[in-house]
């Protein structure tokens, strides 16, 4: 590390230093000196024997105060090193030096660079759509308490580093830190209850207030000075960045989801957006005090303060104030129209039609502003809730809602059944195809309300009839999407439109033609599916009645690609590259049909997932596949990490939309020339991938040598962690899959099969197949994020700890034999990443990584010695709670560690 380096790193370790000693002053007070000084050992602690004799010397109670304090160690950790990254990032901005990847800067200097004009900048600014999606997927693992109390720490923390601080401020700031952290310390950090949907929701809608409310609107300010300063002209900026969930509609695998939790989001999503939307205007309120002695104002603003419920006489010369008035009269009556308290501070008068009618009120006053020498005045608060209004409506978010194709399948065939029609589950592609194009054609209806139907038919019916209410309310952008999980063939897509006619969101017009108020969307998830994907758009893009729904539509078609099962199905590499492959076909499939492509990528927060930075992942798409549309999930841990602060969440939002411009107007993809050799890749370390998870004892060993079923019983989610038993890993959803390998520090899905696929290419092809592999990670964008993001799971492995967890399978010779296999392909992979970067050690272009790790390892490392131990404990005693509690505190304290675990 440089003497710069360090440097730059001071205020990040006089940080550590205190929370450091702060912890350690909690400890010896809380705790006593026998736990303070075992934590102090921590760094020097060697094998499992010294984390058995560890457990030995002290009480179950001492037991879990040391490994909380393992874990507290990490949290505090993360919350000074995101706190310095944004430190560093603001310091990168002041001193004006080049602009980092990733940001509106970079982005438009290189779309300059490259020729790219403002009318075709402008263009794709116009039609643009980039969407996270908030999912409520399981494996955020701290609860919103102690995430609140992470905020409260990351804020004084930063108070410290004022320069104008006195010893007195800093005294009294350091008093209120020990406050929060002790706080911290003596609250559960476990949930000891399973958590519902509704608190998904609840945390879910938690992100607008710390983030999105203030950061959406502040980007597009920044996106369009950046744009004007580059280009010299004022771009059009639709609200094409806006905020998705799930929650609350994805009922695949979870059984929790109905039409009344659907119901339950939106309206307290309502809440949130209605409370903002009052909150603003009791600031405007306060700000825009001019009197009509001083200035003029349009005759739309005049109207408004006309209709003012405010009759106060100190107000008579005050139009804004009268006019603001009205709007949040108005707004209140929109508020209790939806079902919500009025709010604001007016009786309820007419209610607005829709946000749209809101926004033009608010519009009004902006342009009176800005005619009438006032324009500064409409740039701030004001401005940007106008942006708000836009992007977030009566409704807050979007919410897709999800089904797997063959629960799809399932009503259909009731739905044929008590019509007395053909037994659907009975007939062949060809057949279903037929059969669903004539119901679809026709108008009639299958459903009758005076037939009996099987409680799940009932249930999927009314969730659809639910969202079509839904959008009546709050209007079409409410509900925009539904999702075909597992999707495999046309009939999986007509079957969602048949249900979608039945309920009134799909409807034939007098003229026979489809009208949707939904996207259709097949989730394309297996090896084996990405491979027929296009294939499957190809057909259905021939069938006449979806051509027209499509044209209802706007002519977009979205695809989702599944990043999890994918790489459960096929490995790391393999799932990486059917992604890619998948892709560049379905940009051809549509060039030729003439239909515009959405890509949703279902990205995990783990590499095995499909995660890894966002900026990085988006350029290494095949060119043409982003086209200025793109949709990612933000699941689990991801999203506290991403957007608990609004500095960081600013920085993330910012990357996504940097990163959609680049790539969709730069050229960035693999040569075709190149294609064999990952085709050759993929082949083998499918093979190597497959002959793993195949092998006789494999599910044994992975139930025995993972806390998988530990896992199952932390309350991190409303779902279950399988559809069904698990018998198989088919049977198993990615994510404990991914979490569970994270946990035991193998991280297998994020490299494995890797190496047994460069040392075969390499046996083949000698010394020039090793220099065409180095050529190819200079020169290609996918080849750099997939080993870049293998590098990160790579140092975060540690497989002298994984033969620890190996130690727990009761069968010997399966153990021995089934780590070999794992342990020799991990140095295969490590001697292929470094024969192809030419690194010689890990990070060694990462150093925030790599001092991240150093100062946190000895402390991981002892988390899963002791999780090894107490395994060992708790399934020779599984009644033993306590045992059971310490467990999860390890589960907690790893996955905080480790950051993106699952």
């Amino acid at each position: 590390m440089t003497q710069e380096d360090q440097d730059r790193d001071l205020p990040f370790k006089l940080d550590l230093a205190r929370l450091d000693a702060l912890l350690a002053e909690i400890l010896l007070e809380q705790e006593g000196e026998h736990v303070y000084q075992e934590l102090k050992a921590i760094p020097s602690l060697g094998g499992s024997g010294d984390a058995a004799a560890m457990l030995g010397r002290l009480t179950p109670v001492a037991a879990s105060a040391l490994v909380r304090a393992c874990g507290f160690y990490s949290q505090l950790f993360n919350i000074a090193e995101d706190l310095h990254h944004t430190r560093l990032d603001r310091a990168e901005r002041r001193a004006d030096t080049s602009p980092r990847a990733g940001s509106l800067e970079r982005a438009l200097m290189r779309i300059k660079q490259d020729g790219v004009g403002f009318s075709r900048l402008n263009e794709v600014l116009s039609e643009a759509s980039v969407v996270p999606v908030l999912t409520a997927h399981p494996t955020e693992v701290q609860r919103q308490s102690v995430l609140d109390a992470h905020r409260a720490v990351r804020r004084f923390l930063t108070r410290l580093h004022w320069p104008e601080l006195t010893a007195e401020d800093e005294a009294e700031l350091m008093a209120k830190l020990k406050r929060v952290v002790l706080a911290l310390w003596q609250t559960s950090e476990i949930r000891h209850f399973k958590l519902t949907v509704s608190d998904e929701i609840e945390n879910g809608v938690a992100y607008h207030k710390l983030t999105f409310f203030q950061a959406l609107p502040t980007l597009y300010e920044r996106l369009g000075r950046r744009v004007k300063e580059a280009f010299g002209e004022t771009p059009e900026l639709p609200s094409f960045l806006r905020v998705g969930s799930w929650i609350g509609g994805d009922r695949d695998g979870n059984p929790n989801v109905d039409a009344t939790v659907l119901r339950l989001a939106f309206t307290r999503q309502a809440e949130v957006a209605f409370g903002h939307y009052f909150a603003e205007l009791a600031g405007l309120y306060r700000e825009l005090s001019l009197s009509a002695r001083r200035v003029e104002v349009s005759e739309g603003v005049k109207r408004l303060a006309e209709a003012s419920p405010d009759v106060a006489e100190s107000r008579r010369e005050e139009p804004y104030r009268l006019a603001l008035a009205t709007i949040e009269a108005r707004l209140a009556g929109s508020a209790k129209a939806t079902g919500l308290p009025a709010g604001g501070r007016y009786p309820a008068s007419e209610p607005y039609l829709d946000h749209h009618a809101f926004h033009a009120d608010l519009s009004l006053l902006a342009a009176s502003l800005n005619a009438h020498g006032s324009g500064v005045l409409a740039d701030g608060r004001l401005g940007r809730l106008i942006r708000a209004v836009d992007v977030f409506g009566f409704f807050l978010m979007p919410v897709d809602l999800r089904q797997h194709a063959a629960i799809h399948a399932g009503v259909v065939g009731e739905l044929f059944a008590r019509a007395g029609l053909e037994e659907y589950a009975a007939l062949d592609e060809a057949a279903r195809v037929r059969v669903l194009g004539r119901e679809l054609a026709t108008p009639r209806l299958l459903y009758s309300p005076y037939v009996h139907y099987s409680e799940q038919t009932e249930k999927e019916l009314a969730i659809f009839r639910e969202a079509a209410k839904i959008q009546e309310q709050f209007g079409l952008d409410a509900i925009r999407q539904s999702i075909i999980s597992n999707c495999a063939s046309v009939s999986d897509v007509l079957a969602l439109a048949l249900i979608g006619k039945e309920t009134g969101l799909i409807r034939v017009d007098d003229a026979g033609r489809a009208v949707s108020r939904l996207n259709l969307v097949p989730l394309f998830e297996t090896i084996a599916d990405l491979q027929g994907s296009a294939d499957v758009m190809d057909a259905l893009f021939a069938q006449p009645w979806y051509r027209e729904l499509l044209k209802s539509r706007g002519n977009v078609q979205e695809v989702m690609l599944g990043y999890s099962d994918s790489n459960k199905d096929g490995g790391y590499f393999t799932s990486q590259w059917e992604l890619y492959q998948a892709e560049k076909r379905l940009v051809a499939s549509f060039d030729q049909a003439g239909v515009k492509l959405q890509l949703f990528h279902g990205r995990g927060g783990s590499v095995g997932r499909g995660g890894g930075p966002s900026f990085e992942a988006i350029m290494a798409q095949p060119t043409g596949s982003v086209a200025g549309r793109i949709r990612i999930t933000e699941q689990g841990e991801v999203i506290s990490s991403k957007y608990a602060d609004p500095d960081i969440g600013a920085g993330h939002l910012e990357a996504l939309v940097a990163a959609t411009l680049e790539a969709t107007l730069t050229e960035h993809q693999v040569d075709a020339s190149d294609e064999g050799v990952f085709d050759e890749l993929s082949n083998d370390a499918f093979t190597a991938y497959r002959e793993l998870v195949e092998s006789p004892g494999f599910m044994q060993y992975f139930l025995a040598a993972t806390p998988i079923n530990e896992i199952a019983k932390l309350n991190i989610g409303s779902r279950p962690a399988s559809r069904k038993g698990l018998a198989s890993i088919k049977d198993l959803r990615a994510i404990p899959w991914v979490f569970s390998w994270s946990q035991s520090r193998v991280m297998l899905p994020g490299w494995y099969g890797v190496g047994s696929a460069v040392a075969a290419f390499l046996a083949r092809h000698g010394e020039a197949g090793l220099e065409r592999l180095q050529r190819l990670y200079r020169a290609s964008p996918f080849f750099q994020v997939m080993l870049s993001n293998m590098e990160q799971v790579l140092a975060k492995a540690d497989l002298s700890i994984a033969r620890r967890y190996a130690s727990l399978v009761t069968d010997g010779p399966l153990s021995d034999a089934l780590f070999a296999r794992i342990e020799g392909e991990w140095q295969k992979t490590l001697n292929a990443f470094h024969a192809i970067t030419g690194q010689a050690k890990l990070l060694e272009a990462n150093a925030a990584l790599s001092r991240s790790l150093d100062t946190r390892l000895p402390y991981l490392n002892a988390l899963n010695l002791l999780q090894v131990e107490l395994l060992r404990r708790l399934r020779a005693e599984p009644a033993d709670a306590e045992v059971l509690t310490a467990t999860h505190l390890t589960i907690n304290g790893i996955a905080t560690g480790l950051r993106n675990s699952g």
